[in-house]
């Protein structure tokens, strides 16, 4: 393949999904922080190919060079349905109709936020692009993961002037030196635990990451918080993201937030305590059940200052609905303030018609007793 390629020239192929099951906007959302979009294209480079993505209205298609073999394109499509794990007979369409019948909040986010899958992606990568995360944004984890790329992976194509490069192997971020590059490239105390973290998988066995695949949720997280700049948290999100936990519940700055606002938790306290952290945890997966993992990441896109935009239509609409509902109290408040008068006047009436027919009944009483009177005299 030429290392130089224009966009223009790509073959586009469709993968056949549907914007419910998946959407684009999931590379957007704090999972993988390689994607580049430009020019309404996303790309990347996985297993040492790039790949080029569009969405449109009904599906999602991939870019394929004129001189490519069906093999090659038979592979790279296996390859995109087993990174939105499409060919694990996940019906995400279903998923998000049952947890909005379970959660309202959920049920009021959804229809902006369709087709956030969660991606299966090489557990290595996964590991260090969250011990990026450590205390930083979007932004920087995607600034720190392109610069170890640059400096340390291998260049493979370069597109629209773009250089894409793949993430490096262990064996280059646990060479001498890389702490002290890392630090000079801004990466903090983040540089340490990098080093540190390939330092030693390099010492464990081959394949023991990918291998907490066939671990049990606990096991895994228990195992991956043996690594350095590794908490809860970090290890939630590998088990999530490239482990095939779908049960794991990552609970960051965002996640607590919701937890606070959304379901209840202001009543236990303000600050995020180990035991805080579990029992949001066990909240999630007790509300949503199977995958509550992929429909807890749907209510942390929802809360991405990115996609502030689709919060303010939301908040628009329940503007609108606090407004319809004020006037339909002050509606009925005056239609019982109506009411209240009306039966005042129905009971004024009704007394008075006592007392009229009282009156009637006493002033006959006193002309039968004259006439009674009158008829003794004579």
């Amino acid at each position: 393949m030429s290392k130089h390629i224009h966009s223009a020239r790509l073959i586009w192929r469709d993968l056949q999904v549907g914007p419910k099951e998946l959407h684009l906007d999931t590379l957007k959302c704090g999972q993988s922080f390689r994607w580049r979009y430009a020019n309404d294209l996303w790309s990347c480079v996985l297993n040492g190919r790039l790949f080029t993505l569009k969405q449109t209205p009904s599906t999602v298609l991939y870019g394929t060079l004129p001189d490519q073999k069906d093999d090659e394109i038979n592979m790279m499509k296996s390859t995109l349905k087993n990174y939105f794990q499409l060919d694990q007979g996940i019906s995400l369409e279903q998923h998000y109709q049952r947890w909005s019948e379970l959660d309202d909040n959920f049920k009021q986010k959804a229809p902006y936020f369709q087709g956030i899958r969660i991606l299966r992606q090489d557990p290595w990568e996964n590991l260090i692009s969250f011990i990026c995360s450590s205390n930083n944004n979007i932004a920087r984890i995607s600034k720190m993961v392109q610069n170890l790329c640059t400096h340390y992976g291998p260049h493979v194509i370069t597109m629209d002037d773009i250089p894409y490069y793949d993430f490096p192997g262990v064996d280059q971020l646990a060479k001498p030196g890389v702490e002290d590059k890392l630090r000079q490239l801004g990466f903090g105390y983040r540089a340490k635990y990098i080093a540190q973290t390939a330092v030693k998988i390099q010492q464990k066995e081959k394949n023991w990451l990918m291998g907490l695949r066939k671990k049990s949720y606990q096991e895994a997280k228990t195992e991956l918080q043996t690594l350095n700049g590794v908490g809860p948290k970090v290890a939630e999100c590998i088990c999530l993201m490239s482990l095939d936990h779908p049960e794991a519940i990552p609970v960051d700055t965002h996640v607590w937030q919701i937890a606070l606002r959304d379901y209840g938790f202001g009543k236990k306290g303000k600050t995020l305590t180990p035991k805080l952290y579990d029992q949001v945890g066990d909240h999630f997966r007790q509300l949503f059940g199977e995958y509550s993992g992929w429909a807890h990441s749907v209510l942390f896109t929802a809360d991405l200052r990115s996609f502030k935009d689709r919060l303010s239509d939301i908040k628009k609409e329940e503007q609108v609905v606090d407004i319809n509902y004020n006037d339909d109290k002050k509606r009925v408040k005056k239609r019982v303030k109506e009411e209240a008068v009306i039966k005042k006047e129905e009971i004024e009436e009704e007394k008075d018609d006592n007392n009229i027919k009282k009156r009637s009944r006493e002033e006959s009483l006193v002309v039968r007793r004259s006439t009674r009177l009158k008829k003794s005299l004579k």
